[in-house]
């Protein structure tokens, strides 16, 4: 079995510290040892606002005929973990899961990791991770997967909006604003996202559900602007169906009184 480090981030950069793995080259194994079921974040996008520190849970089925020695697993952004340009933190002191045995055979491990703004997140990295993983029974038998799973990390998004003047007499002129902003991992606040298609939307006051009246473009500094005419009582609301570094949003509906 080849040797390789494992990755830590401080303040942005990829740190190192020693545990006997195999080398992250190419996924490689010997004997009958398998990783399987790599679930990140319970299967949902890591969503990461502008200050505070994410933390999220890494689990996966280790089997072995011999039992289960150990396993770990390193969350990474980059083309492969030896070309990485940033990693989660790992909450355990060697890095290494927490393996619960499940039978003679079998065992399930968990990992946490944080996710930290302007330390290993910067806006950069916003978008695909990857999970490393490698896993020994305890006849010596191992596997190591250097995608063992894909997930992604995105920038928090906010959406306001404004519907104006009311009440508004039927047949007059509304003119709905907003603002489309994510959170900036590099500045520690929310910045406005230019260029993207946004639903303008309206519900009746008596329905439930929202009607797409149509689709504009936030301006260079996020913001949104469009008229519509008065026709009866609801709500208004812009609604962004997100991307692949920022998750959807809608706002919250902004009633109009139509006299």
């Amino acid at each position: 079995m080849r040797m390789r480090v494992t990755l830590g981030v401080l303040t942005g950069a990829l740190a190192l510290s020693a545990l006997a793995v195999p080398a992250a080259q190419a996924d490689e194994g010997r004997g009958d040892t398998a990783i399987s079921a790599v679930v990140v974040n319970g299967g949902k996008p890591a969503v990461v606002g502008a200050t505070a520190k994410k933390t999220i849970t890494v689990s996966f089925t280790v089997k072995d005929a011999s039992g289960v020695d150990w396993a770990q697993a390193i969350l990474y952004h980059g083309a492969d973990i030896d070309s990485s340009d940033s990693g989660a933190v790992a909450n355990s002191s060697d890095g290494r899961a927490t393996c619960t045995k499940v039978n003679a055979t079998t065992s399930t491990c968990k990992s946490t990791f944080d996710l930290t703004p302007r330390s290993n997140l910067i806006n950069s990295v916003a978008g695909g991770w990857k999970v490393w993983a490698v896993a020994r029974g305890k006849d010596g038998d191992y596997v190591q997967k250097d995608n063992a799973k894909t997930f992604q990390v995105q920038r928090l998004s906010k959406l306001t909006v404004n519907a104006a003047p009311e009440p508004v007499k039927k047949g007059k002129t509304i003119t709905v604003t907003g603002k489309l902003t994510r959170a900036n991992w590099d500045a520690a606040t929310y910045s406005g996202y230019s260029t993207q298609p946004v639903k303008l939307q309206f519900r009746k006051k008596s329905a439930s559900t929202y009607t797409t009246v149509k689709t504009i473009k936030t301006n260079s500094a996020g913001n949104l602007s469009t008229t519509v005419k008065a026709t009866v009582d609801g709500y208004f609301r812009y609604s962004f169906a997100g991307t692949s570094t920022t998750p959807a949003v809608n706002a919250a509906g902004d009633f109009i009184d139509v006299k």
